[in-house]
């Protein structure tokens, strides 16, 4: 989920959520008109801002557990794949083992 530069998705959209708000507030400073209304548009900025960072962080969230989940899988899956290459080794070195022994006892 990172681009060629390393950054995240997230990181990119709270860069351009930033960058989005402070336009808007140097828009509302700079706009004809009164100090009441414009105070009202920064409130409503100000709380669409939070509800849309409130989701990025759920959505962040959600993410990140289903990516540690998927990693418990990973690594669990591995897991089970090493035991048996190695339960599969310890059981061919018994057979080499017990072959090895059964050709000193009945070649002596």
């Amino acid at each position: 989920m990172a681009d060629e530069r390393g950054a995240s998705g997230a990181t990119v959209i709270l860069a351009f959520l930033s960058g989005a708000a402070l336009g808007a507030v140097v828009a509302l400073l700079l706009a004809p008109q009164s100090g009441r209304e414009s105070r009202e548009q920064l409130r409503r900025y100000a709380r669409r801002a939070e509800n849309h960072l409130r989701d990025l962080a759920g959505r962040a969230g959600e993410a990140f557990e289903e990516a540690v989940e998927e990693g418990k899988d990973y690594v669990e899956k591995r897991k089970s794949v090493l035991r048996e290459a190695f339960d599969a080794g310890r059981e061919a070195m018994k057979h080499e083992r017990d072959r090895v022994r059964g050709e000193d006892s009945g070649g002596a």
